[in-house]
């Protein structure tokens, strides 16, 4: 068994030791979107395949016989590629996704379907916005121009911002509800946008905007290809498990 962890996640992370304790052959791959990534137990790779065919070549070039997609709910572009070469080459693929967040009592939240519908439902009248999707999509929210932005990125912007107002924290997570109760008080935030990544690491802007009565605008998670699906590391390795004991 060789099994490639798609990573990038504090489950993947979770999955890796989980692997090396099991004395499990495997190899960590990264995306490459943060210049410093967390160290992993297992050997890492980092950067893009090179889509479905760039994937497959490898799965096939390093004898690959188990794929984990443990990647950020919103990777969907990774995970349909996964699911694809792991298709065409009939390999066992399991996503490790960790459930969504559900709005609790005194939470003040405004669904959407996707990042793309955010930006319209931010108030006309200048806002102070706590912008916590990370910097992919930073570029959408230029039709908001009359707000100010908070960014917390994990590394600093390579190019200027599209955005005329903006304050950039550089930091990594996990946070703690303090830690962002305090932010959010210091930097007189009106809006919370967020996506539904679910998970406990970054929970906590969620918990602090409760506290602090907040509204938050939330992005509906994409719809992912693939329903063998485990919601944590334990059911990844009972299905690992499993896969050996049938010689797969």
């Amino acid at each position: 068994m060789r099994v490639l962890l798609l990573g990038g996640t504090t489950e993947a992370g979770q999955m890796a030791k989980a692997l090396v304790e099991a004395g499990i052959d495997a190899v960590y791959s990264y995306a490459g979107r943060t210049n410093s990534p967390v160290s992993q137990p297992l050997t890492t790779r980092i950067g893009g395949f090179g889509g479905v065919t760039g994937l497959i070549a490898y799965l096939c070039d390093t004898n690959i016989t188990h794929v984990i997609d443990a990647t950020h709910p919103f990777a969907a572009g990774m995970s349909a590629n996964a699911h694809q070469a792991c298709r065409k080459l009939a390999l066992p693929l399991i996503r490790l996704e960790r459930p969504p967040w559900a709005a609790q009592n005194g939470d003040n939240w405004t669904l959407v379907p996707r990042i793309e519908d955010i930006p319209a439902t931010l108030p006309d009248a200048p806002a102070r916005v706590f912008l916590a999707i990370g910097k992919q999509q930073i570029g959408l929210f230029a039709a908001k121009p009359q707000h100010h932005y908070v960014l917390r990125l994990v590394d600093a912007p390579d190019a200027t911002l599209p955005l005329p107002s903006t304050t950039v924290l550089l930091a990594r997570g996990p946070f703690t509800t303090q830690d962002d109760k305090t932010m959010m008080q210091e930097h007189a935030i009106t809006h919370v946008v967020a996506k539904n990544a679910g998970g406990i690491g970054a929970q906590a802007k969620l918990d602090a905007a409760r506290m602090l009565g907040l509204p938050v605008i939330m992005a509906d998670r994409p719809p992912l290809p693939g329903n063998n699906i485990a919601k944590d590391v334990a059911e990844v390795m009972a299905w690992l498990n499993h896969s050996a004991d049938r010689g797969v």
